[in-house]
């Protein structure tokens, strides 16, 4: 289990073959870079982390712009509405924009517990088989902890079971 300096960047360390990139350093990467099986470079090395640590910062950004637009949204609006027809209609979007803004508060917790998992070294590795994720999936989804078969398992039981 011997930590050691990698990439000969100060911070970045190595542990059982896996690297961990603390959220004190930074990466620059070339324009347009995307991580990709096909480029032989050893999976998740500090470019792939760097990569999706500021992919799951900007969707994080994101979410937490639209929710606190959301609140300014429902806060600013007058209350004193017509007929009740109208009032039925606002009620209902008001309570579509709670359970978004509910859902982006549940996304947003996902995000820091992937942004910890680059920081601790286990990023991009199953929780249940501790196989590769793999970066297309990853790619797609930044959040995922399974990898594509561990998935596939456990919604096969969830529908077993009627989840």
């Amino acid at each position: 289990m011997a930590i050691v300096a990698s990439n000969n960047e100060p911070g970045i360390t190595k542990e059982d073959g896996r690297y961990a990139l603390p959220s004190t350093v930074e990466i620059e990467l070339p324009a347009g870079y995307r991580p990709s099986s096909k480029d032989n470079e050893e999976y998740m090395n500090p470019r792939h982390l760097a990569y999706f640590r500021a992919k799951l910062r900007h969707w994080r950004e994101q979410l937490v712009e639209e929710s606190r637009q959301t609140m300014d949204n429902l806060r600013d609006e007058v209350r004193d509405v017509g007929d009740e027809a109208e009032r039925a209609t606002r009620e209902t979007e008001n309570s579509l924009e709670l359970r978004t803004r509910d859902r982006y508060r549940k996304l947003i917790s996902k995000i820091d517990k992937a942004l910890r998992r680059i920081e601790e070294g286990s990023y991009g590795f199953c929780d249940e088989t501790d196989e590769e994720i793999g970066l297309e999936r990853l790619d797609a989804r930044p959040i995922a902890t399974l990898s594509l078969d561990a998935q596939e398992r456990r919604e096969h039981l969830q529908k077993q079971m009627g989840d």
